[in-house]
């Protein structure tokens, strides 16, 4: 590609709208986790005020506060004043005046803003394709859904960071840029590497199915020419800058001496998802997604994927999906996931020798294949993404509203039958098994019927759910997911990750615009919880002991996570003790509780 025209998306314009929209999103999630605290303004209608560390810099804006104390903020009104006059928004600058009250060190400030800085290209890029509207898109498919994602985490304001990549990269690789990409197969010794898979997988049936006879027949052919066999090795699928970033380089030594060898690309079409790392199948839904370890930074963690972990994975998703199959409850709620069916890990001896079990180094050669949605559909059925529930067009349409409209229900029926597809199975398993999910947008798809949402997928099993009642039984393969959590942060895994990091902007998207009302909304999510309540009696000692309907709740804060380490922001084997915790949030549903628990 000419080197101009690589950057042809960095105008002006697309700059200077794309500093507008992330500063919104910077003043309303530093003012919701407390880092800020904006200042009431007399002569601006809603409007509020917040200052420099030294003072010298004013943002004016106007905003409004709903439940959760979610700053619902203006962008259009955004302005920044210094010295008497107005200046450009930039949002780095922002950091910048901003870095004593957000708690930016020396050390973790340059990389941040090179984390903003990647972020606003990234918005600047999905600004210069041709415009969607959110109805249009409501009715496309999965894949055009997917990649027509404006927001990365809707919490995270450094959310699409990428640090790693070159912007030849981000137009071959990031989601948004929607480019076929052919996955690069690499054969591993045996003596290094390890298969595992779900107990109704095999390794051979597996890879011919991935690959075909033909294919499989070409790799053979190399590995004779080169004087080896290939059934004494494992086949790995690798992301294309990964192989040319850093297994090339950095695993030289084992290519040199065929432990590795690499066999060429594959035949199919991938399409990266929102979760980068991660690829459809587009030549072949039917096939497995192919998740691949990818040393690029993003969003607080290097994005490899653990040797060991790929070890236990299919163990953990054959515990899950039995306790699916044989759960009454989430059987009725027709819940789903999708089983990451077998995974591949390579482990390079003198890095393990040098590291401890958390290193990236561990982490650069892995892959996993999980389960595709597309054959479980029925007829007249369609996929999306949850997270394209808070999309918002660039003239303000709400994708979530317009399939409240393609339903023909009223809103609060379609609301009330999207939470018991979602909510309910995420309280059953905690309240019946002590398991919690990581049920943010990108790992939740919905399966839409004519705009209404009739079930739900859950997707990024194993280094994702935890399970923590010691009284629930696991097999040994399984036990790595067992934590010990503090019960009296135990319920933040409903209050933050589903409340406060989901239906609180889902809430804004309906209530901005008109759709539902907020109390309303806040009710129907409410009756979710009171019916579900009311068909488990036999579980009314634990509603009691971890009190949905609660007056408040701690206010945990991933930014801020973020901000003080954006190298690696939790250790996923203890995820409760990174947690920052900041005074308390309104719990948006305790007044509408029908009942006292004790009563």
């Amino acid at each position: 590609m000419n080197p101009r025209d690589a950057v042809r998306h960095l105008t002006p314009e697309n700059w200077e709208r794309a500093n507008r929209l992330l500063l919104q999103k910077a003043i309303a999630e530093f003012s919701h986790e407390r880092l800020l605290t904006p200042e009431p303004l007399a002569d601006f209608e809603h409007g509020f005020a917040v200052h420099s560390d030294d003072g010298s810099v004013e943002y004016r804006f106007s905003a409004k506060v709903l439940a959760l104390n979610h700053w619902q903020v203006d962008a259009e009104s955004i302005v920044r004043v210094a010295d008497g006059h107005e200046q450009p928004l930039d949002v780095a600058d922002f950091c910048i005046e901003m870095r004593g009250a957000l708690g930016l060190s020396d050390q973790v400030l340059p990389v941040y803003l090179e984390e903003i800085g990647s972020t606003l290209a990234s918005t600047a890029y999905k600004l210069s394709k041709p415009a969607i509207s959110a109805a249009e898109l409501a009715r496309a498919d999965f894949q055009r859904i997917e990649s027509e994602m404006t927001e990365g985490h809707p919490t995270f304001v450094a959310g699409n960071g990428r640090i790693g990549f070159g912007v030849d990269d981000f137009r071959q690789y990031a989601p948004e840029a929607a480019c076929p990409v052919h996955l690069i197969w690499i054969a591993a010794h045996r003596d290094h590497a390890a298969f595992t898979s779900c107990a109704d997988t095999d390794y051979e049936s597996l890879i011919r199915g991935e690959l075909g006879s033909e294919l499989l027949g070409l790799f053979a052919d190399v590995m004779t020419g080169l004087g080896l066999d290939l059934d004494d090795y494992v086949l790995i699928p690798v992301h294309p800058w990964q192989w040319w970033n850093k297994l090339s380089v950095t695993f030289a030594g084992d290519i040199a001496r065929q432990r590795l060898v690499c066999l060429g690309a594959g035949d199919d079409e991938h399409l990266a998802q929102q979760s980068i790392r991660t690829f459809f199948n587009a030549a072949d839904p039917s096939k497995h997604y192919v998740k691949t370890a990818l040393s690029v930074l993003n969003m607080g963690f290097m994005r490899g994927l653990s040797a060991a972990y790929m070890e236990a994975t299919p163990a953990i998703n054959d515990w899950l999906a039995s306790v699916i199959a044989d759960d009454v409850v989430l059987k009725r709620t027709r819940l789903s996931v999708i089983r990451e069916r077998a995974a591949v890990g390579y482990r390079h001896r003198q890095f393990e020798a040098a590291t401890e079990s958390s290193s990236p180094y561990r982490k650069m050669l892995a892959a996993l294949w999980r389960e595709s949605p597309v054959p479980t559909l029925e007829a007249g059925q369609r996929l999306a993404t949850m997270a394209s529930l808070l999309h918002v067009d660039r003239e303000g349409g709400s994708l979530a509203a317009a399939l409240v409209a393609e339903s023909g229900l009223a809103a609060e029926v379609w609301l009330r039958r999207y939470l018991d597809a979602y909510l309910t199975p995420l309280l059953h398993s905690f309240y019946a098994y002590g398991l919690v999910f990581m049920p943010h947008g990108e790992n939740v798809i919905l399966v839409l019927d004519g705009g209404v949402v009739e079930r739900v997928i859950f997707k990024d099993i194993a280094e994702e759910i935890a399970v923590m009642n010691a009284s629930t039984p696991l097999p040994a393969s399984a036990e790595r997911i067992r934590v010990e959590v503090p019960e009296d942060v135990r319920l933040l895994s409903v209050f933050t990750d589903v409340f406060d990091c989901f239906l609180r902007y889902l809430n804004a998207v309906l209530s901005e615009r008109g759709v539902l009302a907020e109390d309303v909304f806040w009710r129907t999510v409410a009756e979710c919880v009171q019916a579900y309540q009311d068909s488990m009696p036999q579980l009314a000692a634990e509603f009691r002991r971890f009190d949905l309907f609660a007056p408040d709740f701690a206010l945990s804060c991933l930014n801020r996570l973020q901000l003080r380490n954006n190298q690696q922001m939790v250790d996923l084997s203890d995820p409760s003790g990174a947690l920052q915790l900041v005074g308390t949030l309104e719990n948006p549903v305790a007044r509408f509780r029908r009942d006292p628990l004790d009563g």
